[in-house]
């Protein structure tokens, strides 16, 4: 479960990013969080992950009270998370295993864990035959599928996705979001911040709209823009 409490975010420069911020997202949910650029979206995925601290306001994350979470605590808060970035972010000199094997040795996991766990997210994503080749080797479809497998392998309670397309061609986004749905109804709960109008209209999920730093749309079964003809914010 997800909940930001009345949460403001002002970085140094004086840009405020998010503005009294309220909203909850409840286990087993998939939710896109939506807005043009500069609204704020990847502001809250960063305060989902502790990457930066709310000015104002409350974080909750799987049970954990991420601003008032001490330094040393943090790992346990991000081993109950996967992440998924639009840059995919593999290590170049490591394998596909390796890549995906390394979200577990940080974990402190046992080898026979890893053993047992990395296979098994290589052939959710349809990586079986490619773990032991290197990224550059791949395509960016697959090096976004092996990144969803490293966030995956942890079993995570939530996926946070950032972006996940953004680099992709529409097959291939196609792909990947038909993963993270299938991911979706085992149970793990995915947030994914993104502009791509067509997959969030088409998959009909709960849509969180942010507009320069406030929440103005909160839908389930939603679309990206507004039913407002009238309205400009995402054209």
């Amino acid at each position: 479960m997800v909940e930001l409490k009345n949460i403001v975010k002002r970085y140094e420069n004086g840009t405020v990013a998010l503005r009294d911020i309220s909203l909850r997202i409840c286990k087993g949910e998939f939710v896109f969080i939506v807005g043009p650029s500069g609204s704020g979206k990847s502001t809250l995925v960063k305060l989902l992950l502790k990457e930066v601290e709310p000015t104002e306001g409350e974080v909750i994350v799987n049970g954990f009270n991420v601003t008032q979470m001490r330094p040393k605590d943090i790992p346990k808060l991000r081993r109950s998370l996967g992440v998924v970035f639009q840059d995919f972010r593999l290590l170049p000199n490591k394998t596909v295993y390796e890549n995906v094997a390394f979200a577990l040795q940080v974990t402190e996991a046992v080898p026979k864990e890893i053993r047992r766990q990395v296979p098994m997210a290589l052939a959710l994503v349809g990586l079986s035959k490619k773990a032991n080749v290197y990224p550059g080797q791949l395509s960016g479809g697959e090096q976004q599928r092996v990144a969803l497998a490293r966030a995956m392998v942890n079993s995570p309670l939530l996926i946070v996705a950032d972006e996940p397309t953004g680099n992709l061609d529409p097959d291939t986004s196609w792909e990947i979001m038909k993963l993270l749905n299938e991911i979706n109804q085992r149970g793990t709960t995915v947030i994914v911040a993104t502009h791509e109008k067509q997959i969030v209209n088409a998959m009909k999920k709960r849509v969180i709209a942010l507009d320069r730093g406030v929440l103005i749309r909160d839908q389930e079964r939603g679309i990206y823009e507004s039913e407002d003809k009238n309205d400009k914010l995402f054209d």
